[in-house]
């Protein structure tokens, strides 16, 4: 199985941030690869300083669980099938702005993003997974 590249980790991040300027708003970008190590990223200027590490963070769940962050939140409540994951690893986050990065329907990394509201890091997440041409 082959991992997402760091030239196609370029592409993700180069359409993140064109989205994320669109929408005026400074991010972190992280890409991971397909054994969830940091493979590419970034930081606008002026992006919050601790969007560095919940883009990683995002990046690496989604790529642990093979699912959008947002989707993993509503999991990890009491009662609910994943109670308590977030405590097993501080990399874990359940909220939106990681997304799967797959190539021909197989998850081969994927994109985190942070920085701005969930709403605008869910928008700029979606506009890194529509560059990449996996």
């Amino acid at each position: 199985m082959e991992s997402v590249t760091f030239s196609e980790a370029q592409e993700v991040l180069d359409a993140a941030f064109a989205k994320a300027t669109e929408i005026g708003t400074p991010m972190s970008v992280a890409i991971v690869d397909i054994g969830r190590s940091l493979l590419a990223f970034g930081r606008q200027d002026d992006a919050k300083l601790g969007s560095i590490d919940v883009a990683i963070g995002k990046a690496y769940t989604s790529r642990s669980l093979d699912m959008n962050t947002e989707d993993v939140g509503p999991l990890t409540q009491p009662g609910a099938p994943l109670f308590g994951l977030q405590a097993t690893n501080p990399l874990v986050i359940g909220f939106g702005g990681g997304r799967p990065l797959s190539r021909g329907g197989v998850v081969v990394g994927a994109v985190g993003v942070s920085g701005g509201s969930v709403e605008q890091d869910q928008e700029v997440a979606a506009a890194a997974v529509d560059a990449f041409t996996g």
